[in-house]
């Protein structure tokens, strides 16, 4: 078939989802709950190493609300990132969009921005928790939900006392968090020492096994009807009149009613052949998957300054963390990840060193804000649900729900104004 052939035109849905990682499934679950007939494409295997979400830590719960961009990250604290060796590295490149998103970040970084941005994700998160412990209680994705609450270790007097200061601030706004007292963190974690100033519990800390949680969400969701594409690309759209008219795809056409974006760290690429443009940047992050250690930990704990977690699964432990802000390249830095199991040591000294079966680096899709970008587009029915950066698990449910209610034109149950795709100017292209 030529480039100037039209591809056969498949059964049409009402709507196509473009994205199977967790965004894109939930927005599957809950337009099917109301009716609609979906199909989801997804580039490559559902839960394939491809997906932000097959080797992340899986966090869920109210915890991890603040946004990445905070206050102060505009002074000194922002030059450290352009430091390989940084939590959060910045690799400054010749790029439009970068500095557009760098702009945009620093303005995030004013304290009432981000508290504006803390309150959106604190909904979010809460919400999200309700709907995925309604979801969890089907037997066939029980087995991957873990409840056991979380840690939050802090390293330095400094970033403990910081701690401590805001909880009474985050149990005003629904999260419940307290100081563990003397003997409180051995009697959670007896097998585990650490060095470390002082330590939080949350007890909603919650967490997925994936990739076993995206597959077997999948089947729930096949069950239901969904039809599932995997290995499938989009490769362009027709628009008319501002609106979508068929979606081309390597294994044949659609013409849906609605389409929606939920493609992760290729949303951009994806939403530019609409002629939409989006102010999102691919963000890396690294795993380590080892056999579980003698001490190792029983539920997740959080290693706080070092922007870091841990995450027990059965017989192994997965390390999660480092942020990078690199472009779209996947490459795992060595670097980076010996730096990771410093850390670990820095805060575990006395962990075990076991075998290691996997190390990871996958692209999360972020905002400047850190606040998702949910709702329609300046196209009629093209609607984006994206930007949910190291945190999609926790935000995917509501985000889903969201989308649903927005095409049947219900009252959102999640305030939709936070989160406008257009809110750091316009995202149509004067092409359409």
């Amino acid at each position: 078939m030529t480039s100037q052939e039209a591809a056969p035109v498949r059964d049409d849905p009402d709507v196509v989802v473009i994205g199977g990682g967790v965004a894109g499934l939930f927005c599957a679950y809950y337009l099917r709950r109301g009716g609609a007939s979906v199909t989801v494409l997804e580039r490559g295997a559902l839960g394939g190493t491809q997906s932000c979400s097959y080797g992340n830590t899986g966090f869920v719960g109210t915890h991890g609300a603040a946004p990445l961009a905070e206050p102060g990250m505009r002074s000194l604290r922002a030059l450290a990132m352009l430091s390989v060796d940084a939590p959060f590295y910045v690799k400054l490149r010749a790029d439009r969009e970068l500095l557009r998103w760098l702009i945009h970040f620093g303005r995030a970084c004013s304290p009432a921005a981000a508290a504006a941005g803390f309150r959106a994700l604190v909904g979010m998160k809460k919400r999200s928790l309700a709907l995925l412990l309604e979801l969890c209680q089907l037997p066939s994705i029980a087995a991957t939900f873990e409840s056991p609450g979380i840690v939050l270790t802090y390293k330095t007097a400094q970033g403990f006392a910081d701690a401590r200061r805001a909880v009474s601030r985050t149990v005003a706004s629904g999260i419940p968090l307290r100081v563990l007292g003397p003997g409180e963190l051995d009697e959670l974690e007896p097998k585990t020492r650490f060095d470390i100033h002082g330590a939080l519990y949350n007890p909603e800390g919650a967490y997925l096994h994936v990739p076993e949680f995206v597959v077997e969400f999948g089947r729930v969701l096949r069950d239901m009807g969904v039809e599932i594409r995997e290995n499938t690309d989009v490769i362009g759209f027709e628009i008319t009149a501002r609106q979508i008219d068929r979606l081309r795809t390597t294994h044949g056409d659609l013409r849906p009613r609605d389409v929606v974006v939920a493609a992760g760290a290729w949303s951009t690429e994806c939403a530019r052949m609409a002629g939409i443009g989006l102010t999102l940047q691919p963000i890396k992050g690294y795993s380590v998957t080892m056999d579980m250690p003698p001490s190792g930990p029983s539920r997740p704990v959080l290693l706080s300054e070092g922007r870091m977690a841990m995450v027990p699964l059965g017989d192994r432990l997965r390390i999660g963390g480092r942020l990078e802000l690199t472009g779209m390249s996947n490459t795992v830095s060595q670097r980076r990840v010996q730096g990771m199991l410093r850390t670990v040591r820095d805060y575990l000294p006395e962990l075990e060193e076991t075998q290691t079966h996997e190390t990871w680096s996958g692209l999360r899709p972020c905002t400047p804000d850190g606040v998702p970008l949910i709702g329609r587009t300046g196209l009629r029915n093209l609607l984006v649900a994206v930007g949910y950066g190291h945190i999609g698990m926790g935000l995917a449910p509501a985000g889903g729900e969201l989308v649903s209610q927005i095409l049947a034109g219900q009252q959102p149950t999640t305030d939709p104004t936070p989160l406008r795709p257009d809110r750091f100017g316009s995202i149509l292209s004067t092409r359409q």
